[in-house]
């Protein structure tokens, strides 16, 4: 079994990282709309005590820290690691936001290759998740680090950008013993060697990679995503994410496509229930 524990994203940092103390004394925190202020991190004895508890009932933790998007609580604690610099506050808001790690800038690399470094003493495992999705290139078609990077590396546009700052993040993690793994959006641009494709939009991009001899995940959100609503009735029901996902049709899940060629059966690891705790309020 596997917990996959989604540790940062542009609404906070929960992973501590010795040398990095501002990732937690900034971003993991935000302010709400009404002015309260809301969140916290965990120690690096909790999250040992997470692990230790893991492995003795034989899970598997696989730490995910979202890059190159979904970093507007990094860049809060330090901005001069966005292609613009600007100071910018830990959003209380959900979306898709367009100030993203800069790749342009190897001060970038360095600020990540310190956090997997910290991630690879904490989380034993084989896997290490780097998120991957839903990053926008709005800044990265303006910034003149990363036109310069493009230029260098030989880049025709920014998605193939995306896919460079991917294998090279793959490469660091191999020099630490560990797979990547990335949503489906690692796809584009090319996949990083031995990366583990998580097929979250649609079952398709998860058909693609094990036909290119890639181990997939598939948790696409039609039948996977358990923090979507299991009613219509929504007012009767806690708050959620949104959507309506009956409990029947998770259950009816196959992970393996009816459409995949039997050869490529061998790449589907399996199937993940996927939930967003800022929904659940309390363990009752």
């Amino acid at each position: 079994s596997v917990l996959h524990w989604h540790l940062v994203d542009d609404q906070g940092w929960r992973l501590p990282v010795a040398r990095l103390p501002r990732l937690t004394e900034i971003g993991a925190w935000r302010r709400e709309e009404g002015g309260a202020r809301c969140g916290g991190a965990y120690t690096a004895d909790e999250i040992s005590e997470v692990v230790a508890y893991a492995t003795e009932r034989f899970v598997t933790v696989v730490p995910e820290i979202e890059m190159p998007g979904h970093a507007r609580a990094a860049l809060a604690a330090y901005p001069g690691l966005s292609c613009r610099g600007t100071p910018l506050p830990v959003p209380s808001g959900w979306g898709i936001f367009e100030d993203v790690f800069c790749a342009g800038k190897e001060e970038t690399f360095a600020f990540l290759g310190a956090v997997l470094d910290s991630v690879a003493v904490l989380f034993p495992g084989p896997f290490v998740h780097i998120g991957g999705d839903e990053c926008p290139k709005v800044r990265w078609n303006t910034c003149p680090d990363c036109r310069r990077r493009m230029e260098a590396e030989g880049l025709p546009d920014a998605a193939a950008l995306q896919a460079w700052f991917v294998r090279r993040i793959g490469r660091h993690l191999a020099g630490l013993g560990k797979r990547l793994v990335g949503w489906d959006e690692i796809l584009e641009g090319g996949l990083a060697p031995n990366a583990v494709v998580m097929s979250w939009r649609g079952t398709e991009g998860g058909i693609v990679a094990a036909r290119a001899g890639h181990d997939v995940v598939m948790t696409p959100g039609s039948h996977t995503y358990l923090d979507h609503y299991q009613s219509r009735d929504q007012q009767r029901e806690p708050l959620a994410i949104g959507g309506f996902l009956p409990i029947d049709t998770v259950y009816s899940y196959e992970p393996i496509p009816a459409n995949l060629e039997p050869q490529f059966a061998k790449h589907i690891l399996g199937a993940q229930g996927n939930l967003w705790t800022e929904y659940i309020p309390n363990l009752k």
